[in-house]
């Protein structure tokens, strides 16, 4: 007997292959979904909306309102981030206006240099900011009387980390332009101005909107470089920690956590409302705009790229230089003793190696799960009525959670004790879950697209010859998204290898990950121990990089070849 509403095939007609066994497959998925990321957020509502007995109350909020500097640490967090978003967009559109809409020499070079803070944990720029311009700093005169520890340290450690975040979108934005309305505007003898102004802006407002709600959001959550740089600087994030890791108060800490997540989620779903009602810029006559050299709007470009490339560089340099100088700022003899302290006596060699298991796992199961997922959505049919609006919701969702407020959740829901899934927290199982759903949303839209670009004629032509659609998955759709596969497992390694807030909650004593153990050495006032980490996160994740642009095109020459004759 068929339930009502649980199928979706008319009247006398016989289910397909890839409709018996995609909808079963896409609820397991939904499954996942729903225990490792609606049930957590769940259970961190319902932590902060109870009282200790168990009871609905809303006596936390009361508290949380009553506690002195709360207040303050809210105001704090939102103004700073709109100051970091309105330094950080401008910056990257300009940078990324020079790498698309100029005819500059090296161009890909200026991109990898304003990317590469994606390559470290965000401690980086914050130890970087430190010895520039800390007590002991270099360019310490620079600052005058105002100190780098607290908001200007912030602020400016923040613009550093987020810039390769709000640059990727830029660059998207500005990638393709329809030449006919240059070609209008040079007919009309309009000005250079006039052109930035009534063409080239409003093609890219659409991102410069997301990469402006991108950054706030990436501010108001970030957690590791106010918690390094921040001082006596009050702000959520740090609270959640202290509130949950130095006074155990974890209805406090989902209260704020809650308050963490409402001004992320209310960007992420103005975005969403740009984006639906963006038109596309291109039509199918459109003529692809083509820059002409000129070295009056060139030149300058290439200073300010060279400019900001410098000081991404000098950030980076000075983390490394950190890590070999013996005394800062006393004995600055280059020695390894940093790496030998933190690798053989802090215990950061077991936790280096922790993160690399935690990460190469992350790839492993997050690539396979995530694709497979997109394909049942996209190219398989059948299931339950609602199933695939539901899952395109929750493959959206974990864009707009914070990874502190995610891990505030996985303690609640899988730390409780008559949870049966309870056995799995602080362990590395629960951190590469973790780390696959904090950054599950990225991955999605990258599948997605890729798959989206396969027309559906070759799933037909396998129905009609009676072949599997999971043999035409295998023999057809995964070597044509080979290039979105693998750059959604090297995506997933290295945020796995360089994220602190998803995963400061989550490890014990035999999982600490490097990211976390870097703010620890901070914390007992080993900066030269804790630069030294950093920095092997940073080769780590190039050598990683390296291996993945090695081994793409070795397999895009074995196996893509007829994607080079397009070109």
């Amino acid at each position: 007997m068929k339930v009502a509403g649980l199928s979706t095939l008319p009247p006398g007609r016989r289910a397909t292959v890839s409709e018996r066994l995609g909808g079963p497959l896409l609820l397991l998925a939904t499954v996942a979904l729903t225990i490792f990321l609606l049930l957590p957020l769940g259970a961190l509502l319902l932590g902060a909306v109870r009282d200790d007995a168990g009871a609905f109350s809303l006596a936390r909020f009361a508290e949380f309102a009553a506690t002195p500097g709360m207040a303050t640490a809210v105001w704090n967090t939102l103004w700073v981030a709109v100051v970091v978003t309105a330094i950080t967009v401008p910056l990257a559109f300009v940078y990324a206006y020079a790498i698309e809409r100029a005819c500059l020499p090296l161009r890909g070079l200026w991109r990898i240099i304003g990317l590469s803070a994606l390559l470290g944990p965000s401690l980086v720029g914050a130890i970087a900011f430190i010895q520039w311009f800390g007590t002991q700093g270099v360019l310490k005169a620079w600052l005058g009387e105002t100190s780098v520890y607290g908001p200007v340290g912030i602020v400016m450690a923040t613009v550093y980390a987020s810039f390769p975040h709000a640059l990727m979108i830029l660059v998207v934005a500005l990638a393709t332009a329809d030449g006919r309305l240059y070609e209008a505007a040079d007919a009309l003898s309009a000005s250079r101005w006039r052109k930035f102004v009534t063409v080239t802006l409003p093609g890219a407002r659409y991102g410069l909107i997301s990469a402006a709600l991108v950054v706030f959001a990436y501010s108001v959550s970030e957690f590791g470089i106010p918690k390094v740089i921040g001082g006596n600087f009050p702000v959520l994030a740090v609270e959640i920690y202290v509130q949950v890791v130095g006074q155990h108060n974890f209805g406090r800490g989902a209260v704020v956590a809650l308050l963490l997540l409402l001004p992320v989620l209310l960007a992420f779903a103005i975005d969403w409302w740009v984006q639906r009602r963006q038109q596309a810029g291109l039509s199918a006559r459109a003529v692809p705009y083509r820059p002409r050299p000129d070295w009056r709007r060139d030149l300058p470009l290439l200073f300010y790229c060279l400019l900001l490339a410098t000081a991404m560089l000098g950030i980076l340099g000075m983390a490394a230089y950190t890590s070999l100088v013996r005394f800062w700022p006393y004995n600055l003899e280059l020695s390894l003793d940093h790496y030998i302290y933190g690798l053989a006596e802090a215990g950061v060699l077991d936790a280096w190696l922790n993160s690399l298991r935690i990460a190469g796992l992350t790839a492993l199961f997050g690539t396979p799960f995530v694709f497979f997922t997109a394909w049942l959505l996209e190219k398989c049919q059948g299931g339950p009525t609602g199933l695939r609006p539901l899952v395109r919701a929750l493959a959206a969702l974990p864009m707009g959670v914070p990874g502190l407020v995610l891990g505030i959740g996985y303690i609640l829901f899988f730390n409780a004790p008559d949870n049966p899934l309870n056995g799995l927290y602080q362990t590395l199982a629960i951190m590469v879950v973790a780390n696959i759903v904090h950054y599950y949303t990225a991955c999605h839209l990258t599948a997605l697209t890729a798959l989206k670009g396969i027309d559906r004629e070759f799933e037909a032509v396998s129905a009609s010859l009676k072949v599997s659609p999971f043999v035409t998955l295998w023999r057809v759709t995964l070597p044509v998204c080979l290039p979105a596969v693998l750059e959604i497992a090297r995506y997933l390694f290295i945020n796995a290898m360089t994220t602190v807030s998803a995963l400061v909650f989550l490890y014990s004593p035999a999982t600490l990950p490097a990211s976390v153990a870097i703010l620890n050495l901070d914390e007992a006032g080993e900066l030269g121990p804790a630069a030294a980490m950093a920095t092997l996160i940073v080769l780590t994740s190039a050598a990683i990089s390296l291996l993945y642009s090695l081994v793409t095109h070795l397999l895009f020459r074995r196996h893509q070849a007829w994607r080079q004759g397009q070109r």
